[in-house]
């Protein structure tokens, strides 16, 4: 993600000190003169950061912490909830109205990722149960209209367009008596950007804001772009005023603090994150959970929702029948593997696991994977089903299918019938996945590498 290297730094500070017994001032000193650099090396405004160690020292000072048992983790606990309180503090939503539909306006500069982030964003509300109609109302970009219209045909969502135009109020006002007519109940505007913000761009912005009348206005900001980011939020707010802030290209391994800086400068909150390029990439924004993705803490309630989005609930439940009948065969793991990738790279969620940061930079090569689905779909179907007849030319044959190498597959069915021994483990365990899962051995993880 795009805190990648704030990440490392501020999770081997609050490591040094969660481990320390004891802390005296002087260390406290030095570890937020670490803190101050490590944000600002990750391109946070610099009056922020000042107000940001002071507010933490002031805290780790004032509330008798170097004199508690656990000195270290109450630093960390208000460096935490500070980072969280730079965020935004709370969750922002879209604010709808009770009259449908809600107008939704996106704007920002040309290459923000607008365009893609109005299909993001409609996909991710109907899945919410709303019925979004997207509006192309970017009539100066070539090819603008056409790419909209090839979002929102790969989403099957709606698009509105109307290419014998030039008047965007008219384009938008057209747009909602057909949402009326259609039973949409949210319209999301994809405005006319800019290579940098000009007069011309915010008196069009403004013409259709007085008109139409909508009522969220969000940003779309490019968070690779630095510190400029958080100028282009400030000027948007003060020329337009913005609702809120969309932040893409998150998963990118730019430095990124200049997203922690957005909130504070503008004063609107960070309603939206685009994670990656995938249509379904885009989550609402979570101050706390971001917090703890940043400081190595673990994001678990984000892979629930993953979860509970991505999977299948009738083939959980056969495959719950399966494991008590210790059935568990490579056609299931393929199954399970396929729904897996619904929640993004294995990298990704392996970030989000809490603790799984005290084994190091584990990463796993997604491409792996790939490798995997190959060498079971090169298999007949008995041999899915039972894997104990794979001789040596048997697996031979399946090398040779799946562009593999007998090695490769050696090395995957020995992970596999740990898979199988885990899962039998779980099935005859009193305490199930819990007792299953301290029995693994996390530093196999780095095998995958």
């Amino acid at each position: 993600m795009a805190f990648e290297g704030l990440s490392s730094r501020l999770q081997s500070i609050t490591r040094k000190l969660s481990g320390k017994a004891r802390i005296t001032e002087g260390d406290l000193k030095e570890v937020l003169r670490e803190v101050k650099l490590a944000l600002l090396e990750a391109d946070v405004n610099f009056k922020i950061v000042k107000e940001f160690i002071s507010e933490v020292e002031k805290k780790a000072l004032g509330q008798d912490v170097l004199k508690s048992l656990t000195p270290g983790q109450q630093v960390v606990k208000i460096v935490r909830n500070e980072m969280t309180e730079l965020l935004g503090g709370v969750t922002s939503k879209i604010n709808f109205t009770p009259n449908p539909p809600t107008i939704i306006m996106l704007v920002g500069l040309q290459g923000s990722g607008k365009t893609t982030t109005c299909g993001k964003l409609a996909n991710l509300l109907r899945k919410q149960g709303k019925k979004p109609l997207l509006v192309a109302c970017d009539v100066y970009r070539p090819a603008a209209i056409k790419q909209l219209q090839v979002v929102g045909g790969q989403l099957n969502i709606p698009v509105f367009a109307n290419e014998n135009s030039k008047d965007v109020v008219h384009i938008a006002k057209q747009a909602i008596s057909q949402a009326y007519s259609k039973l949409n109940d949210v319209i999301i505007l994809d405005t006319a950007g800019r290579l940098h913000i000009d007069e011309e761009l915010m008196q069009e912005l403004r013409n259709l804001k007085s008109n139409v009348k909508p009522h969220e206005i969000l940003l779309v900001v490019d968070s690779m772009t630095g510190q400029d980011a958080v100028n282009v939020a400030q000027s948007f707010n003060e020329n337009l005023g913005i609702d809120g802030v969309v932040l893409t290209k998150l998963d990118g391994d730019t430095r990124g603090g200049a997203a922690l800086s957005v909130k504070k400068v503008t004063g609107r909150p960070i309603k939206f994150a685009a994670t990656g390029e995938k249509l379904s990439d885009i989550e609402e924004f979570h101050p706390d959970r971001m917090t703890s993705r940043i400081l190595g803490m673990g994001d678990m309630l984000s892979i629930i929702e993953k979860a509970e989005e991505a999977f299948d609930a009738e083939e959980a439940l056969k495959l719950e029948k399966k494991l008590k009948k210790q059935e568990f065969d490579l056609d299931d793991y393929l199954s399970q593997l396929r729904q897996m990738k619904k929640l993004g790279s294995f990298s990704s969620i392996l970030k989000m696991i809490p603790g799984m940061n005290k084994f190091g930079d584990i990463k796993v090569d997604d491409k792996e994977f790939v490798k995997i689905e190959a060498i079971i779909c090169s298999m007949t179907k008995e041999e899915k089903r039972n894997t104990r007849i794979l001789n040596a030319s048997r697996r031979q044959r399946i090398a040779k299918g799946s562009g593999t190498t007998v090695q490769d597959i050696n090395k995957f069915m020995t992970s596999f019938e740990m898979t199988q021994k885990l899962m039998k483990r779980m099935q005859n365990s009193k305490g199930g996945m819990r007792k299953a899962l301290q029995g693994m051995d996390l530093n196999s993880l780095k095998n995958l590498r």
